[in-house]
């Protein structure tokens, strides 16, 4: 391996030198020469060999900084989701099923913000122009004052980005842009990563908040590598059932805000209309008392939602009963029913077992096991709970009942929809201000015991 060549620098003025001498000859100045030690070492087409970079500017924990400028639209759902708005130089990631209204929340957020003073411009590599100008008259956009066009090729969209300027550019999809210089197809991982890196980068270098649509796989994934979901600042996915009208935009990571935070709206004629109160809107079907249905007062974010949870337990004709679950996790539901038969003595077997979640709303947190776990019992036992009761707390593998978080929010918001009764684990801290009768339980025995009167 041939050794680096040696370089001489001058500390004054930086000059390099190929010999050492004992006066630099760019500055004057004496006994100011020395030898630079090499960055790395190795070959230099794979290591950074002796060339070296400027200094980057330090600081430390202590300082100071003022809070990124945000830019608010006319939608506080969006706004909510995106932490308060939409921080310039940021990349945004949007995710969803096919179908499911990306293009059409994506319009109306480029008009919304164009209509509070933005310059946006929206460039579509998966319709025609004449498209989204269809799609915008039928939503009532024709007078914004949105840029739009339509293309694939990277770099002649960096080039048009770059002479606009805009405040906001919505780039739809990801998957259907191409770079010149990565040989494949558009919508590989090559591609997607390198057309993501030059977007990313072109948003912190001008200022231009960047909105990117992407595809998902059949899991409900982004496709791609997930390497492009660490190089933006936000990953949003923009979820709900087919079969209803509601639709959740959901934040999965948010480096300007909370993760976890959701957003309702309601897919009708003319467009995606924000929902103020989801609570109320996915309760507002709930028929009288019924066995199995059972109202859960749970926390997305930082905003307190009541669901209906609706269990059905009914004899299996097969060998191997079926455990069907929309809404929920498949394998929390094995566990609760293992835990009902191991400490409860309530066994399922030979039962079919069927759990939803009412308006197609997804739940991922713990605390919905005790809804769960007596939907299940009063569905098996076929007794109905109070209909103004709500329902929250963690089962442990013991069944033991774990207060969880937020108890106090949850309390308020079931007050204010007019609910009177709380059952949740001992020890929660209810606070004083919600005025619900709540009846805390140690462990899942004591409630099938005092509840339903089994086991």
């Amino acid at each position: 391996m041939a050794k680096p060549a040696t370089r001489f620098v001058c500390a004054e003025c930086g000059a390099a030198h190929s010999k050492w001498s004992g006066r630099c000859d760019g500055c004057g100045a004496w006994n100011s020469i020395s030898e630079e030690v090499p960055l790395s070492a190795g070959p230099s087409k794979k290591s950074l060999g002796g060339i070296r970079g400027k200094k980057v500017p330090l600081g430390d924990l202590a300082s100071e900084d003022a809070p990124p400028p945000r830019r608010t639209s006319q939608l506080e759902e969006l706004d909510r989701v995106l932490g308060g708005g939409l921080v310039d130089a940021s990349a945004v990631l949007v995710g969803g099923d096919p179908g499911i209204g990306k293009s059409t929340l994506l319009l109306q957020a480029a008009a919304s913000f164009a209509r509070a003073g933005a310059k946006a411009v929206y460039i579509s590599g998966e319709e025609a122009t004449s498209q989204v100008r269809m799609r915008a008259r039928r939503l009532g956009l024709a007078d914004a004052a949105v840029k739009l066009g339509a293309e694939t090729n990277l770099r002649d969209i960096l080039t048009t980005l770059e002479a606009e300027a805009p405040d906001l550019a919505i780039l739809d999809s990801i998957q259907t842009l191409w770079s010149d210089t990565v040989d494949s197809a558009p919508g590989s991982v090559a591609q997607v990563r390198a057309c993501a890196h030059e977007l990313v980068t072109f948003a912190k270098r001008s200022g231009t908040s960047v909105i990117l649509v992407g595809h998902v796989t059949k899991e409900g994934q982004i496709a791609g590598p997930r390497v492009v979901e660490h190089m933006v600042d936000t990953v949003l996915y923009f979820e709900g059932e087919r079969g209803h009208q509601f639709r959740i935009l959901r934040s999965v990571k948010n480096r300007f805000g909370p993760a976890d935070e959701i957003g309702v709206f309601e897919m009708t004629g003319a467009g995606l209309a924000e929902v103020a109160n989801p609570s109320a809107l996915f309760l507002s079907g709930r028929d009288a008392p019924a066995p199995g249905s059972v109202v859960f007062a749970g926390i997305e974010g930082t905003r307190p939602v009541l669901c209906e949870l609706q269990a059905l337990v009914a004899p299996s004709a097969l060998a191997n009963a079926r455990r069907t679950v929309v809404g929920w996790d498949s394998g929390r539901l094995s566990m609760i029913l293992a835990v009902l038969e191991a400490r409860c003595g309530i066994p399922f077997t030979g039962l079919d077992v069927y759990l939803n979640v009412a308006g197609g709303l997804r739940i991922g947190e713990p605390a919905a096991d005790l809804a769960v776990a007596t939907a299940l019992l009063s569905a098996r036992e076929d007794i109905a709970l109070p209909a103004e009761m709500v329902v929250f707390g963690e089962i442990s593998l013991s069944g033991a009942l774990r207060p969880v978080g937020q108890t106090e929010n949850r309390l308020k918001e079931a007050a204010k929809l007019g609910f009177t009764k709380a059952l949740a684990p001992a020890g929660s801290k209810t606070g004083t201000t919600s005025g619900l009768e709540t009846r805390q339980m140690p462990d899942l025995a004591t409630v099938v015991g005092d509840m339903f009167g089994a086991g």
